[in-house]
């Protein structure tokens, strides 16, 4: 089975063919710009290459209800030349098949999920921290929707008592993603995270506001493992002191076997950072076996 695979991201489109095992045979990267620019020059890639079907995981908020109007579309992004794209009708109408649509880290939550470390597990979280933060969530065997996807990377924070930073997010300031994605380390200390390596007070603060989100995680969503992956993450540090948050944070209330090994609990994407695009061709298996 011949298939394609399109992890749409803020700044670059990632094309891919594989197959239905997630092996990956080529791919190619393309920058981000106007649809105008970009659609047509993915439509291009991917016309030729006798597909059967499509997988896109995409940057959002987009929407994934079926039964709307505006399903396949990219919505309320704050990437104004891409709102209300119908970035699905686009490729449907161009290549005439089947295409699966979900959210680039839903994506990756899925790609884990079908070939990496949460294969088998039924309830799982993919989290990323870099630029921004995205969450994808396996429940019961599934990615979770609802009323629209998951944006848990915008749950609200309780500050730490000596953190005096604002918050970057425009929408709601002290979000996880406001207090501790890339652009809210640079904007509170002056410097990227990279030049903060050997700052210690930085990745404490750091894993204070993730730990903190993750103990919220676990008493709603009760996943059986947690991924940690984005730029944010490639800090080696950055694990231990996270979970030492999570115990200290979650205080002894929730005992399991996965609570008193949080070494195997909270861990790093398995999948050499192909999640995302294996994830996509997953959603163009499902799609195809729907549309049968």
């Amino acid at each position: 089975m011949r298939l394609g695979a399109l992890e749409a991201g803020g700044t670059k489109m990632v094309c891919a063919i594989g197959n239905e095992n997630g092996e990956i045979f080529e791919r190619v990267s393309i920058p981000t710009e106007t649809p105008e620019i970009t659609l047509p020059k993915l439509i291009d890639y991917f016309k030729d290459k006798e597909i059967e079907a499509l997988g896109i995981g995409c940057f959002g908020p987009i929407d994934v209800n079926r039964n709307s109007e505006t399903y396949g579309y990219i919505t309320t992004t704050p990437k104004l030349a891409w709102a209300n794209c119908d970035i699905v009708g686009a490729f449907k109408k161009a290549l005439n098949i089947p295409v699966g649509f979900d959210t680039d880290v839903n994506g990756s939550a899925l790609g884990e999920a079908t070939w990496g470390i949460t294969k088998g597990l039924e309830n799982s979280v993919y989290i990323t921290i870099g630029t921004g933060v995205g969450m994808g969530i396996m429940s019961n065997g599934k990615l979770l929707h609802g009323m629209l996807h998951p944006e848990a990377g915008h749950i609200l924070m309780r500050k730490h008592p000596e953190d005096h930073y604002e918050g970057k997010c425009p929408y709601h300031k002290t979000c996880l993603e406001g207090l501790a994605a890339g652009p809210a380390i640079e904007a509170r200390w002056g410097k990227k995270g990279i030049e903060l390596a050997d700052k210690k007070e930085v990745w404490e603060l750091e894993a204070y506001y993730i730990g903190q989100a993750l103990v919220d995680l676990i008493l709603v969503l009760s996943p059986e493992k947690i991924i940690l992956g984005g730029g944010v993450m490639h800090q080696e540090h950055m694990m231990p002191l996270v979970r030492e948050e999570v115990r200290k944070q979650m205080a002894g209330y929730i005992k399991t076997k996965q609570m008193d090994d949080l070494d195997n609990y909270i861990v790093l994407p398995s999948l050499n950072d192909n999640q995302g695009i294996m994830g996509a061709l997953k959603l163009a298996v499902d799609e195809l076996e729907l549309e049968k």
